[in-house]
């Protein structure tokens, strides 16, 4: 700024000198001003140098013809710049355009959207006027295009499977290494209403016939679950699928990589992992058989369950203690791994 000041002070005093002495000035400044540039092509320059440079510019019509550390480019950047900078300033004094909407209004309709996944604009819109709220259509709709409504279809599925629990069996298969490196092929059928395992077997060698054959011991005299939820596994292939609808079920496959379709079946082998096969060594098919049928009725008659409100597939009764001296009795299940505990009266 200051040197902005004394360049100024300078330009007046050029007025009250000779023609002759503003020439000589002129040569020895130019001549200086070369041998700088030699030493330095690019100078650096200061906010207060760009805006001299632009004040110039709208002053002065020869402007250019006296540059020698900048180029005229550069200084109508720096004059476009400091356009962009003015005009963007201005527009924030005041608010332009449309009103905004409230954001209870906008937390509302994605609200709306989230909860309803197959309601539209006209639906939601209709909502808000009912709630005495004032908005159009067509704002309804430019806040719904803004809405991620992929994850609606897991919502959907999810309440599909709630909508039709007791009407939905699930199979899959989860594999066992054994002692001697072979692995087994486990198969198993769900039922989604209280978490019971229909079926189960074990089997090195799992074909689209062997599955059939489980399938008929599932489910005998036609009491086939309406609905039965099975991967894009090859082992599924069109004569299950064929004997599924001959039983009167509807084969429902999940979709392309997505095992949370079918969660319910997923859980159950995670669990039967953890508590069970994490901490054992499969000798054969007739040791794995006897492992999982002592698991499955732990699972069903001890185990309680978060979604079951903490009940077990086999609606567990809850004892009540008769006397204050009674003591808590641990029943062992599973070899030992768990416990079923239960009330002993004191002798």
């Amino acid at each position: 700024m200051f040197r902005l000041m004394v360049s100024s002070f300078t330009w007046l005093g050029v007025y009250f000198r000779s023609r002759n002495n503003l020439g000589l000035e002129i040569l020895a400044l130019r001549q200086q001003v070369g041998v700088l540039k030699r030493q330095n092509p690019r100078p650096r320059l200061s906010r207060w140098d760009r805006l001299f440079w632009v004040l110039l510019r709208r002053l002065w019509s020869r402007w250019t013809e006296v540059l020698m550390v900048v180029k005229p480019e550069s200084a109508v950047k720096w004059h476009r710049a400091g356009f962009r900078l003015y005009w963007r300033f201005v527009s924030r004094q005041a608010e332009r355009g449309r009103p905004r909407t409230d954001e209870e209004i906008r937390k509302l309709i994605h609200g709306m959207a989230a909860e309803n996944p197959t309601w539209g604009a006209p639906r939601i819109h209709g909502e808000l006027l009912k709630l005495g709220l004032e908005i159009s259509e067509r704002t309804v709709s430019r806040y719904l295009a803004r809405v991620d409504r992929h994850r609606d279809a897991g919502k959907r599925w999810r309440i599909f499977l709630h909508n039709h629990r007791e009407a939905i069996a699930a199979m899959d298969f989860f594999t066992v290494p054994t002692a001697t490196f072979r692995v087994l092929y486990c198969f198993f059928v769900m039922a989604h209403a209280r978490r019971r395992i229909l079926h189960f077997n074990a089997t090195p060698y799992p074909t689209s016939s062997w599955i059939v054959q489980q399938l008929r011991e599932t489910f005998p005299e036609e009491t086939a679950a309406e609905y039965v939820i099975l991967d894009r596994d090859a082992k599924f292939d069109r004569q299950v699928t064929e004997m599924l609808k001959a039983m009167g079920s509807r084969p429902t496959r999940t979709s392309y990589r997505s095992p949370w379709q079918n969660g319910t079946a997923e859980r159950w082998i995670g669990s039967c992992r953890r508590e069970l096969l994490d901490h054992v060594i499969v000798l054969n098919e007739a040791h794995l058989r006897r492992l999982l049928r002592d698991y499955i009725n732990y699972y069903h008659e001890d185990r309680t369950h978060d979604w079951l409100d903490k009940d077990t597939p086999d609606r567990r009764p809850v004892e009540q203690r008769c006397r204050h001296r009674s003591q808590v009795l641990a029943l062992p299940r599973v070899g030992g791994l768990h416990h079923r505990y239960m009330w002993r009266q004191a002798a």
